[in-house]
């Protein structure tokens, strides 16, 4: 959970991400040989952001390069009044987190190895987890990391908020870091919980500085609209013992309405930045959620709106996931046959072999079809693919009720 705070906290003394993540595991190798002894401290992350700076200055200290630089911070830090370890401002544009986001995606870097190393530095994900939010192999994506630490040494890249043309140039890479660190808190790749609400919080918390930083940018807006809105259903998503909730079987009295205005707010703004132009990938899913969230019941859900916006989405940003999400939304605008043929034409896409989720929707239309024998093998086959017990254990629910 301090892993991403105390990684960016050191990035900016060393000036190198990858020397600033050995520290910050040092740091947590430190709390696991003292804390047995010691006892937790009162505050966990301030101890680890402390010592983890003192092993930075340390190492400043041993290169005689880095003189200059510890004395400009000496004076720097003897100056700043005490610093709260509580969580930034989220109108604080002096943000640490953020200028790791923005370090990380920094040109110099492929566009995938922006994302991945972006990914195991803020979001704390494992390799597996990234594999799985990027549809790659995880040979693959381990390699694209220490590459990319690798070159941002090298070109002693600063760690910094960019502006002007060098920031517009990150954008997009900073806009899909955040929107995947969100994802994996909304629906966890592996492990025994659904959700992991502070990646949620993070990812949220980044979106709306960014959109205090670029008000003029649409797609900032409308991936902060689409990050409200999708957090309001967080507290209905799971049951009593953590159990995932269903959107159709999700009580809609729990959804938080003030993260609900705070979405129609940003979707406004996205659509007033647009300025007449077509909304973009993040816009574009915001009106999605915001359909769900203008339906007061389940059985009120614009589907055939919400299977047109999918069908823009595809046309601005195709991907085999968007056309499942598409599918799902036809199979219930138009009835379960017509969504089941768009399931199977994607069954050949590569990037969706190992998708639990692809035979997860075909088991739903299969099952509403009334084809209980195929849909329960389809449920069965994506428990077996999915990472997430709690997700694992829905699906073979789904199956034992075919």
């Amino acid at each position: 959970m301090e892993s991403p705070r105390v990684i960016a906290g050191v990035a900016r003394i060393v000036r190198d991400v990858g020397i600033a993540e050995e520290l910050a595991q040092d740091a947590l190798v430190a709390a696991l040989e003292q804390w047995p002894e010691q006892g937790v401290p009162d505050n966990p992350g301030a101890w680890l952001m402390t010592t983890a700076k003192r092993r930075a200055i340390d190492l400043v200290r041993r290169r005689e390069r880095y003189a200059d630089k510890l004395a400009l911070m000496g004076r720097d830090l003897a100056s700043a009044p005490p610093r709260s370890d509580a969580p930034a401002d989220p109108d604080d544009i002096d943000d640490d987190l953020l200028r790791l986001v923005f370090t990380a995606c920094h040109p110099v870097l492929s566009a995938d190895a922006r994302v991945a190393l972006t990914l195991r530095l803020l979001g704390g994900l494992t390799t597996g987890e990234i594999a799985r939010a990027v549809l790659a192999p995880e040979p693959t994506v381990a390699q694209r990391i220490v590459r990319a630490k690798r070159t941002l040494a090298a070109r002693a890249v600063a760690f910094e908020v960019p502006y002007g043309p060098d920031r517009e140039a990150r954008l997009g890479s900073v806009l899909e870091v955040i929107y995947l660190i969100f994802n994996e808190g909304y629906a966890a790749t592996a492990g025994d919980d659904w959700l992991r609400p502070g990646l949620c919080e993070d990812a949220l918390r980044l979106a709306r500085v960014l959109a205090g930083l670029m008000p003029k940018e649409s797609e900032v807006h409308g991936l902060a609209a689409l990050l409200e809105l999708q957090a309001s259903r967080a507290a209905a998503r799971t049951g009593p013992a953590g159990e995932p909730v269903l959107l159709k079987d999700q009580s809609r009295a729990r959804w938080n309405q003030m993260l609900v205005r705070r979405g129609y707010a940003g979707l406004a703004r996205a659509q007033s930045a647009a300025s007449g132009r077509p909304l973009g990938p993040y816009a574009l899913q915001a009106a999605i959620a915001a359909c769900h969230a203008h339906a007061h019941t389940y059985e009120e859900t614009d589907w055939r709106q919400i299977a047109a916006l999918y069908g823009l989405l595809a046309a601005r940003a195709p991907s085999p996931v968007v056309e499942l999400n598409r599918a799902v939304a036809v199979s219930m605008a138009e009835g379960p046959s017509a969504g089941l043929a768009l399931v199977d034409a994607l069954a050949a896409e590569p990037a969706l072999r190992d998708y639990h989720l692809l035979p997860s929707v075909r088991g739903d239309l299969l099952a509403r079809l009334g084809r209980t024998a195929d849909a329960r093998a389809e449920f069965e086959r994506a428990a077996s693919l999915t990472r997430n017990g709690r997700e694992r254990e829905l699906l073979l629910a789904r199956a034992a009720g075919c």
